[in-house]
């Protein structure tokens, strides 16, 4: 069994909101189980001020959070990719070309909501359902696994809500 953390990616086309939620909460809940981190094909620049706000208001850590080009990774060799666009809206997904392993956890994108109460929700439920997901994969005894049984565990846990 190896002791060495596995690298972990979380990728969105804008890295602004979704993949930073999931790269802050995967990390503090990870401990050194994982190294994560999260970028953009098109960034921002800057990450979704809310997105802050409420991982600060949910316990979580914000340190170092920024909203980055995948090229800015580009010595990272993740060996988890996991995408979080929402293709059901119509999203394009960026598509990681690395020899990771890849899941896909479409997720809303909180910061399209106009309505300040209902975008405030949306946060919440994003957040709880990272939550879910994420301790279910570490939950996971990944060095037992092989790459295909790991490809399929990303995808029944991306299908919980």
């Amino acid at each position: 069994m190896t002791t060495t953390p596995l690298k972990l990616l979380f990728l969105c086309t804008h890295n602004a909101c979704r993949s930073i939620l999931a790269e802050a909460i995967c990390r503090q809940l990870a401990g050194d189980k994982f190294i994560v981190a999260s970028a953009g094909s098109q960034p921002a620049g800057k990450v979704f001020p809310q997105t802050l706000n409420k991982l600060t208001e949910h316990g979580y850590n914000i340190d170092g959070l920024s909203s980055k080009s995948w090229e800015a990774l580009s010595d990272y060799h993740p060996d988890i990719v996991i995408t979080v666009c929402d293709q059901a809206a119509g999203e394009s997904c960026p598509i990681w070309f690395g020899k990771a392993v890849k899941g896909h956890w479409g997720l809303p994108d909180a910061s399209k909501i106009t309505d300040s109460s209902e975008r405030g929700q949306c946060f919440d439920g994003l957040i709880r359902l990272l939550e879910t997901r994420l301790t279910a994969v570490l939950e996971l005894p990944l060095a037992e696994l092989s790459l295909t049984e790991i490809s399929t565990e990303l995808k029944r846990i991306g299908a919980t809500n």
